[in-house]
């Protein structure tokens, strides 16, 4: 997938996901990543990599957004399958994110403090967006709460999938030098 299929696509998901779930829908969402991560996965360099990113990307999702939910720190719209757990459309936005690092932020791999700050300063606004413009997320009082958390939870997300995303490739370039040593 190239570069801009692969950021416009993401892009796509999250309007679906967030005006879906403005809507009470979470499919839009789901299905959303759902089709962009067998198009992603059809293209794929490594698809051990993207599945090891999607299920980084889920596990991201379930701590962080579930733990907000569970605190009563956020709400959040369309809250299939469970309210008190992350909802099923910000599941497949954080699964339709990690996919990103092995194509659009790939650049992100060899630079984690650059991702960093793109978590901290990008996860929570992100979310105010989310929740200004379509009020599928609100917030505890005092708002600050949350947005903190958002923030470091981002900061640490978002330089685990790409080291993640690196960690992958290499091994993948090990592996096929190994095999073309052989032959």
């Amino acid at each position: 997938m190239s570069f801009w299929l692969s950021l416009i696509g993401y892009q796509a998901v999250w309007f679906a996901a967030v005006i879906g779930a403005g809507h009470g829908l979470a499919w839009p969402g789901v299905l959303g990543m759902l089709v962009y991560a067998l198009v992603q996965l059809a293209c794929a360099r490594n698809v051990r990599t993207d599945l090891a990113l999607m299920a980084a990307g889920l596990m991201f999702g379930l701590l962080l957004d579930g733990t907000l939910s569970r605190s009563g720190l956020a709400d959040y719209a369309a809250g299939w399958p469970d309210p008190a757990l992350a909802p099923g459309w910000i599941l497949a936005l954080w699964v339709t994110f990690a996919l990103t690092f092995s194509q659009s932020l790939r650049y992100l791999q060899t630079r984690l403090w650059l991702a960093a700050l793109l978590g901290l300063f990008g996860g929570p606004l992100a979310y105010l967006g989310a929740a200004r413009a379509w009020q599928v997320v609100t917030f505890a009082e005092p708002t600050w709460r949350t947005l903190l958390a958002l923030a470091l939870g981002w900061a640490l997300a978002t330089p685990t999938l790409a080291w993640l995303a690196r960690t992958g490739s290499r091994s993948s370039q090990r592996q096929s030098a190994t095999r073309g040593a052989r032959a």
